[in-house]
């Protein structure tokens, strides 16, 4: 151990109160042995430190920080380099605001694009995402503070994620849903790991030893910190055994005593739990260095500066019939659209930045050299049609060579704790679409959204330029690229399906009440689509420029792929050349391509540059369940270099040499997987894969509620208050969408209606005690006045209890 001196000076008591926080941010300090408290911060594209209650777990304005794109955004890039520049500078604002662990980056894959948190992830496949993560995370980390990685794992839906069960198979886990953290713990060494809410096959994630313990700490190596998501724990001795150091919030004191007992029952072996300790203390001692020397305030004009640059490197030029862009000198454009005077730059929930400096499109016009004959919104933000201002706008836009038509998803619709209830765009928004293409077809629109949207109206534009969610500048960087100031370089870091019909997982998405089940198995994204020979409207991949590159003189050896890469334009730009790999073996089933390298190149107008892209350790592995490891078939393999999935330039082969493992699967049991067709997968098939019957997937209404039921489960409680509680809660969520509170009530249905009854003592930070909750059991389930006077009780034990803060024992 590393701090053995200084453990073996710590009680029992006080190494069991420091594996919980001291407060909703901060860590638990004992001053007598130097050990101080450490403050945590939402931070995937910029630090929310709470500036009004910050000891309360809650929504509250941030203090001024720069609000960076996105990671669905960057992720458009695909470049590490900026990635790491951006962990640089977010790792400067962490020391400026004292800051010891930035909650951040999300890996998680893109499985379903309705997911309200895409916004927050980086991609469909597992290898671009865990290279941009640990680009981050090492940009991050050499500012002397953490990263911390989240969230672990397989949480790909927001809908009853504190007690939804994933059913996924163990190939599909490791080679999907576990590889981006991998290369998050390998090349990025990210020094904590945020657990998710739910379970992965049966056990909460904080919880389950296959991911902790067999993968995380055994495979991988993992030697740093473990913190819960805020309010994630279930069981506090079993996640402390699993290798779950730091549960936070606090619980003043209630998980801690628990600790303490189970040592003293032999439940948990002391020397056990001094590991855990020491693991916490390295968290603690490394990242307080950071602050012992001299930093400087950051500069808020740099910073912002740098978020341009990154959302103009991440911007995607999606269409563009007969060059609308760049827009020409002197042409006269009509602004319309509401996000283009209130920008859309940036998700909403716990990732919400306060921004230090806003750009608005209207604001930076004059600046850009465009000649803007005036500005309608359009629409009404938040899904009304309005005639008048439909009116308006097709007036302006009949004086225009060129319509910038700014439209997208509000803030609502895409935020943590809810999923989307669909692919589309509001009617409003695309109602003044074809209003406005009736009198001037010459449309580029603008889409400021997170994640994939259909677009059966894409036929009514020109020009389409895609800004995702461009952080605090995007609404300038946006601007440069119309103007041709800035070659668009972005490529889609996932699949825009025709319709949402057309997705892999659509028909198991987002489950039953109880599980959500992965039937698809490895058939996501691109995967899925090449494979299964499904259109799309745009692959993974895929990105316009102003200029246009050539792909020549492929050469394959046992080290990697070498080409030649040329602009045959007359601009200068960047080119993203994709490296996939298929083998031509059936005798496993896989996705005909999946992407296994990339690189990013400028090149001038007229220049050819060498490209090599490396191949590496997941080049050729694929996880056998057999021998329950990697392996390698032998086999060739064809070796294709691309503008896109589907857009292949070069192919090469190569003949691999396997490790000789048994074929792990039967082919007559697996049709729908060695086809690709996963669309609707048996229950019989699956559970092939799974190799165990599934789980059953509704609630059991017979039982009465406990722990870890929800209040959505009140709507059968034998109680009338538990029935009551249920219709106050679900009408509360339809008045308020009703009065046009979208915000609050996504609030309430985040954080009440799908919250498990252990969930009312964890997100309350302990004020709700675990006896006071019995007491609210006890009245939805039918014993009201039992439970009501158990409450009272224990509320004045509470009470009585209570203090400024939460003491620990002292040293004897």
């Amino acid at each position: 151990m590393r701090y053995k001196d200084i453990i073996e000076k710590m009680t029992l008591e006080e190494k069991a109160y420091l594996m919980s926080g001291k407060d909703i941010w901060q860590t638990q300090e004992i001053e007598r042995l130097g050990i101080k408290s450490i403050f945590f911060a939402d931070g995937p594209h910029g630090i929310r430190k709470q500036a009004a209650a910050a000891n309360k777990l809650g929504l509250n304005a941030g203090i001024p920080a720069t609000c960076y794109p996105t990671a669905a955004t960057v992720a458009n890039s695909w470049n590490p380099d900026l990635g790491e520049k951006v962990g640089e500078y977010l790792g400067d604002e962490a020391l400026s605001h004292k800051v010891n662990v930035l909650l951040g980056p999300g890996v998680n894959m893109k499985r379903n694009p309705l997911c309200g948190r895409n916004f927050e992830y980086y991609s469909e496949d597992p290898y671009l995402a865990g290279k941009m993560a640990a680009s981050y995370i090492r940009g991050i980390q050499s500012r002397g503070i953490s990263a911390c990685v989240k969230h672990f794992a397989a949480n790909n839906q927001e809908k009853r994620r504190m007690s939804i069960d994933t059913i996924v198979d163990e190939r599909t886990l490791r080679e999907i849903y576990l590889t981006a953290f991998e290369i998050a713990v390998k090349e990025g060494r990210t020094k904590s790991i945020m657990t998710s809410y739910n379970r992965l096959n049966g056990s909460y994630t904080n919880e389950n030893m296959h991911l902790m313990q067999d993968i995380l700490r055994g495979e991988w190596g993992y030697k740093g910190t473990v913190v819960t998501d805020w309010g994630a724990s279930n069981d506090r001795v079993a996640g402390l055994l699993a290798g779950n150091e730091l549960e936070m919030p606090t619980t003043r004191g209630e998980t801690n005593e628990q600790i303490i007992q189970a040592v003293k029952g032999g439940v948990i072996q002391e020397e056990y739990l001094d590991e855990c300790v020491d693991r916490l203390l390295d968290l603690i001692f490394t990242t307080e260095e950071a602050f012992q020397k001299p930093y400087l305030k950051f500069q808020e004009e740099r910073h912002h500066r740098v978020s341009q640059k990154v959302a103009e490197e991440s911007i995607v030029l999606l269409k563009n019939k007969d060059h609308i862009l760049p827009l020409k000198f002197g042409q006269k454009v009509a602004v319309i659209g509401d996000f283009a005077q209130n920008a859309r730059y940036q998700g909403a929930g716990s990732s919400l930045v306060n921004p230090t400096i806003l750009d608005h499109t209207m604001d930076c016009f004059e600046e850009s050299g465009l000649y803007s004959i005036g500005y309608e919104p359009g629409f009404e933000r938040y899904g009304k049609t309005n005639k008048e201002k439909i009116e308006k706008a097709s007036k302006l836009a009949e004086q225009a060579d060129v319509v910038l038509l700014y439209i997208g998803l509000d803030e609502v619709t895409e935020a943590d704790g809810l999923d989307r209830q669909n692919m589309r765009i509001p009617g409003n928004q695309i109602e003044l679409l074809h209003a406005i293409h009736n009198v001037n077809p010459n449309i580029v629109a603008i889409l400021s959204c997170g994640s994939a949207v259909e677009m059966p109206w894409i036929d009514k534009v020109k020009g389409l330029l895609h800004g995702y969610l461009g952080g605090q500048a995007g609404a300038r960087a946006i601007l440069r690229v119309l103007s041709g100031d800035v070659n668009p370089s972005g490529k889609l870091a996932e699949t825009y399906p025709l319709r949402y019909e057309d997705t892999p997982s659509c028909r198991y998405f987002p489950g039953g009440e109880t599980s959500v089940e992965y039937r698809e198995g490895l058939f996501i994204g691109y995967r899925y689509y090449g494979t299964a020979d499904v259109d799309v409207l745009f692959p993974f991949g895929y990105g316009l420029s102003y200029t246009t590159f050539e792909y020549s003189d492929i050469r394959v050896d046992q080290r990697g792929v070498t080409f030649s890469l040329t602009n045959t334009g007359k601009v200068a730009g960047m080119e993203v050349a994709q490296l996939y790999v298929g083998c031509e073996s059936d005798a496993i089933f896989r996705s005909s391509k999946e992407l296994k390298g990339f690189k990013k190149v400028f090149i001038n107008a007229g220049e050819t540059k060498t490209v090599t892209i490396p191949f590496d350790d997941k080049t050729f592995r694929y996880f056998n369940v057999k021998t329950n490891r990697w392996e390698i078939e032998e086999a060739y393999y064809r070796i294709m270099v691309g503008a896109s999935s589907a857009d292949i330039r070069l192919t090469g082969k190569l003949f691999v040499p396997g490790t000789g493992a048994p074929l792990p699967y039967d082919k007559k049991k697996y049709p729908s997987y060695y086809s690709g067709k996963v669309g609707d997968v048996s229950a019989e098939e699956f559970e092939h894969l799974l190799g165990r019957k599934l789980p059953v997937s509704t609630w059991d209404r017979e039982q009465p509620l406990g722990y870890n039921d929800t209040i959505e489960q009140c709507q059968y409680a034998k109680g009338v208050f538990g029935r009551f509680l249920f219709l106050s809660v679900a009408f509360a969520y339809w008045f308020l969408k009703k009065i046009g509170k979208r915000s609050t009530a996504n609030l309430i249905m985040m954080s009440v209606y799908y919250l498990p009854f252990r969930g009312i003592n964890r997100m309350t930070a302990g004020i709700v005690t675990m006896p006071m909750v019995d007491g609210l059991l006890l009245m939805v389930n039918g014993r009201f006045f039992k439970g009501f006077i158990h409450l009272i009780r224990e509320f004045k034990k509470r009470k009585k209890r209570s203090g400024s803060g939460i003491e620990i024992p002292a040293a004897e």
